[in-house]
């Protein structure tokens, strides 16, 4: 489904604050240099405050780290350090990170955030422990008659975004609105067109790449107000080829995209459902499957390209946009995102009062980006150009 830059509820009529809607000249317009809008389609509401907000909640934590700790008997020692105690309950059964060993928490102590485990919990065979290992919770085993365990809970956090204002002025000269026009019936619905189509790129350009001020992001009289990109919002999944055990080429290979969904998919249950990349990245997919192709003599098309990247961790679209940096590959989870305008300032057209020989008016619309749970999106970055 297109973008027509109106929220679904709205998209039928105009509001009627709106003197002359432009959502038809939206929705043939946004194919055009906009395939992320595109793809993401219209939100399912609008939002109503120049200060967008929505909350965000997670499940608790099933996974913790040993501190750094030297180990005595890395065999059979039973009290460790954790980073977070808070994260275990006497009764946990514990796996540590390359290990078959199961642990049982036996003692939590919060004071000294350590934790104490019964090492080869049912039978299973001690590995050596060290500093910096990973513990995966496997579940709790609570006692037959025991008493309640005491509540626990995350916190929903409070995200914010910032609503942009996007306009354009179009003006055209009595002469001309007169004088019969070389392939264009109205100059004055020709040059609305041209400015919508200047918005609309810009929209997706700052969809992708914007940032709000350093001060002041609610904007004043002095600061102008802009909405966070995409880029701006994502901290958790940013990946560089050398760092972190990513790979080190520089040029982007299929091992490049799977470590990276794979990261994504073992840091949230998001879906990654949308690869957004610029051309030579793009170029760089379709070479995936290059060792494979096969032609046979009769064959008069030769096909280089790859829309859909299907893998264990999801199924992807691959989009092509001009605006997304170089070197660098987006990777999203489109059930997250949405572009929505403030209710009432979806791109519109107002004429402007006439001050001489000439007819003028304002394209002017009004939105935000919405990213939710910003670590089930991902973004390489560092490729070569």
């Amino acid at each position: 489904m297109s973008f027509s830059g109106k929220a679904t509820y709205s998209a039928g009529a105009a509001l009627p604050e709106i003197a002359d809607d432009v959502s038809d000249l939206v929705a043939i317009n946004s194919p055009y240099e906009t395939p992320l809008l595109d793809a993401l389609g219209d939100p399912a509401r609008p939002a109503r405050s120049t200060v967008h907000e929505w909350l965000e909640d997670a499940l608790l934590p099933n996974r913790d780290f040993i501190a750094a700790w030297t180990f005595t008997d890395p065999l059979a020692e039973t009290t460790f350090p954790v980073l977070h105690p808070d994260r275990f309950r006497v009764g946990d059964q514990l796996r540590p990170s390359g290990s078959s060993e199961v642990l049982l928490v036996t003692a939590v102590d919060p004071e000294n955030q350590t934790i104490t485990v019964q090492r080869s919990y049912g039978g299973t065979t001690a590995a050596a422990l060290s500093g910096g290992q990973e513990l995966l919770i496997l579940g709790n085993a609570a006692l037959e008659g025991d008493q309640a365990a005491a509540p626990r809970f995350t916190v929903r956090s409070r995200r914010t975004n910032y609503t942009q204002i996007f306009s354009a002025t179009v003006e055209v000269s009595g002469s001309q609105l007169a004088a019969r026009q070389i392939g264009l019936a109205d100059e004055i619905d020709y040059q609305k067109n041209q400015r919508l189509r200047e918005l609309m790129r810009d929209l997706e350009n700052c969809v992708i790449n914007g940032v709000a001020p350093a001060a002041s992001p609610q904007g004043s009289a002095t600061v102008r107000r802009t909405m966070r990109g995409i880029i701006s919002f994502i901290s958790t999944n940013r990946f560089r080829p050398g760092q972190g055990g990513f790979p080190e080429s520089e040029t982007l290979t299929e091992q490049h995209l799977n470590a990276a969904l794979q990261s994504i998919w073992r840091e949230s249950n998001g879906q990654v459902d949308l690869i957004v990349t610029g051309a030579q990245q793009k170029r760089a997919i379709n070479q995936f499957v290059a060792a494979s192709r096969r032609f046979g003599p009769d064959d008069q098309r030769y096909t280089d390209l790859v829309s859909v990247y299907e893998s264990d961790f999801g199924v992807c679209r691959v989009i092509l946009s001009r605006w997304v940096p170089p070197g660098t590959v987006l990777l999203l989870d489109s059930s997250r995102i949405e572009v929505l305008p403030l209710a009432g300032r979806s791109f519109h057209y107002r004429p402007l009062a006439a001050t001489g020989d000439r007819d003028a008016g304002q394209i002017i619309g009004e939105y935000t980006l919405e990213l939710r749970n910003e670590n089930a999106h991902g973004i390489i970055e560092g490729l070569q150009t």
